[in-house]
């Protein structure tokens, strides 16, 4: 009694078309003769491997015999008939459906005249008040357009391409090596499927053109350094009508001389006399919005003292927030003093103590060493 189809494919007899090809192609991995060198069971365990699977994914087949069992093909197809095991066995077909399944989208490719554009990348710097007030931005992109002459199909005038006589259209030539059918893009058409007698005399048969692109980008408010906008069919376009590809405009934010931006806020360090962080007082500051805010420095301010003000930072993109802006002191030691201002100083000196904190500093030294 021959050996069960689904026993010898490791399935059961419910398992899906898709479980049986997942098993089938397992086992003939395992048992093919390239692996296994002068090994003759495990040739004719692929050629029954094979063979099992050959009536299994077949829905016809399988329902014969899940109805009659091998007997339904017995006398042709059976595992001693024409084609079975013990016959003469073409190694070469046996991967049919593997082939299909990893080559066919390549053959499908392959059989297009037409290929997509190549996508291009165009780098683009702004200012920090740009990206505050978002803009729009001209750019000029080298690149190829559909060739005008021939409406991008790549033959003169009057003409038109023709089906390649060699792959008959697939764009590729199948040959046997050995146990493995080997394909290849055709050398006739170049994987085109299609060859050009007369090719347009403007872009050689190629259906485009080299030529530059002036576009305008639409620059949100609040981008970040680093911003990719994306601008679909601005690409290159594709040879013999195909497709173009896409635009991508990178975006960089240049250093700006007066703010440091930190995400959506922003920080500004402000310059102010001695006098004016020891008597405090009102002092302007700018803003990116190209406007003079004004902020009360209070009396005794300190180096490095921060102002908050709320939501006077960036726009965050695509939302109504925005960030915040930091004035940050900076208190100036006078330098280059007259004689004058030099006395004028030591006699405020002697006038009394003013800086509790080095007073307390210094106190706390002399206790540190024993007064």
């Amino acid at each position: 009694m021959s050996q069960d189809y689904y026993e010898l494919l490791g399935v059961n007899r419910s398992a899906s078309a898709d479980d049986i090809k997942k098993a089938f192609r397992k086992l003939a991995m395992q048992h093919h003769p390239d692996r296994n060198p002068g090994n003759k069971d495990a040739e004719k365990k692929f050629k029954e491997v094979n063979h099992a699977y050959d009536i299994l994914k077949d829905a016809e087949k399988r329902a014969a015999y899940d109805r009659y069992g091998a007997a339904a093909f017995e006398g042709g197809a059976g595992p001693g008939g024409p084609g079975g095991p013990g016959q003469g066995f073409d190694f070469g077909s046996v991967f049919g459906d593997i082939f299909d399944e990893m080559f066919g989208a390549q053959r499908g490719r392959g059989g297009r005249a037409d290929t997509r554009g190549q996508d291009l990348r165009f780098n683009l710097e702004i200012t920090l008040e740009q990206a505050y007030s978002g803009t729009e931005a001209t750019v000029q992109v080298p690149s190829s357009v559909s060739c005008e002459v021939c409406h991008g199909s790549g033959a003169e005038g009057g003409s038109k391409p023709q089906q390649c006589a060699t792959c008959h259209g697939r764009g590729r030539l199948r040959a046997q090596q050995g146990f493995f059918t080997v394909e290849r893009a055709c050398h006739t058409c170049h994987g085109a499927g299609q060859v050009i007698d007369k090719p347009c005399r403007t872009c050689a048969g190629q259906g485009r053109v080299r030529r530059d692109k002036t576009l305008k980008v639409n620059i949100p408010s609040g981008v970040e350094d680093g911003t990719r906008i994306r601008l679909t069919g601005e690409g290159e376009a594709g040879t013999r009508g195909g497709p173009a590809g896409d635009l991508y405009v990178f975006l960089s934010v240049r250093r700006h001389s007066l703010f440091e931006r930190e995400g959506a806020d922003v920080h500004c360090r402000v310059p102010i006399s001695m006098v004016q962080a020891t008597l405090g007082g009102g002092i302007e500051v700018p803003t990116l919005d190209g406007k003079m805010a004004r902020i009360v420095v209070p009396a005794g301010a300190q180096h490095g003292h921060q102002f908050r003000m709320r939501s006077k930072g960036m726009p965050i993109v695509r939302s109504a927030q925005r960030g915040d802006m930091y004035i940050e002191l900076m208190v100036e030691t006078p330098t280059n003093l007259t004689s004058k201002q030099k006395d004028l100083l030591k006699e405020f000196e002697k006038a009394g103590k003013t800086s509790p904190e080095s007073e307390g500093f210094f106190s706390k030294v002399k206790e540190m060493f024993g007064g």
